[in-house]
């Protein structure tokens, strides 16, 4: 008689745990995916097209150079990077851990520093929990010539 309860209770177990562990496996297999098709294919293209980016950053622990591509966008002080993994992704930990990184878009390298996590509660309303992105000031002038600087303020606010 306990034998039929038991596979009861393991049944009704596996019934409600399987979408659960469906979905952490898709939201894995598709971030391995990206990290390996994806990036290397927008990696050839991100750092000269307007709102992408390429991140250069180091590992926390090995030390080893990794560039990642990003959606950047233009803030007063720097730049806004968007966290579509969130924000324990290994880049972000990567970023937060060095203060800085630096960021290449448009055919123009910066240095970054003073990362700060934002949670905009008002983004992706489809996602009910909002968005995260990283705030970063702007360093330095781009890398190699100063002159190469692009304005910091938005098109409409030049005469």
């Amino acid at each position: 008689m306990d034998m039929p309860i038991i596979t009861a209770v393991v049944l009704l177990l596996a019934i409600l745990l399987t979408p659960i562990l469906l979905i952490r496996l898709r939201k894995r297999w598709v971030a391995a995916f990206n990290l390996t098709v994806t990036n290397r294919i927008t990696s050839r293209f991100a750092a000269r097209l307007q709102g992408f980016g390429i991140v250069t950053h180091a590992g926390r622990k090995s030390g080893k150079p990794y560039r990642t591509p990003v959606n950047v966008f233009r803030a007063p002080e720097g730049f806004l990077i968007a966290l579509t993994y969130g924000r324990e992704s290994e880049w972000v930990r990567n970023v937060i851990a060095a203060e800085g990184c630096k960021l290449e878009t448009r055919g123009v390298q910066y240095q970054l520093s003073a990362p700060t996590i934002v949670h905009d509660p008002t983004c992706a309303p489809a996602h009910r929990r909002g968005r995260f992105h990283a705030t970063f000031n702007l360093s330095t002038t781009p890398l190699g010539s100063p002159s190469l600087l692009p304005s910091l303020t938005s098109p409409s606010q030049h005469s």
